[in-house]
């Protein structure tokens, strides 16, 4: 089975956006969830009706990864790009998560691609 054209082009996507380390790194921090790193509660931030947080913010990978939040940001962006997470604006914060539906879908892509 050949893949069409917008669906090579979107596994091209994910696949850059996976090329690099950090956002990896990114992608596994979300993928785990707050308790990973010991990131603390947004509620503890005051977060606005953040009573149960899910995602992680910007500023929070700042101190994790101990990068510049135009850095973290173009990673975020990349990993939006390829369509592998989710956005949740929660007061002025912006609370990132793995789009587990968008990840099992581009992994039967490379699948597919691949044959296997």
């Amino acid at each position: 089975m050949n893949m069409n054209v917008e669906s090579r082009d979107h596994v091209a996507r994910v696949a850059k956006a996976l090329s690099d380390p950090n956002r990896l790194e990114m992608l596994e921090v979300m993928a785990h969830g707050r308790s990973c790193c010991g990131l603390p509660d947004a509620a503890s931030r005051g977060v606005p009706g953040a009573e149960e947080p899910d995602g992680i913010c910007v500023c929070e990978f700042q101190e994790q990864f101990g990068l510049a939040q135009s850095k973290v940001s173009y990673h975020l962006g990349v990993l939006k790009d390829a369509g592998l997470m989710k956005t949740e604006t929660r007061g002025k914060w912006s609370f990132y998560t793995v789009d587990r539906d968008a990840v099992r879908a581009a992994l039967e892509a490379f699948r597919a691609l691949l044959k296997a």
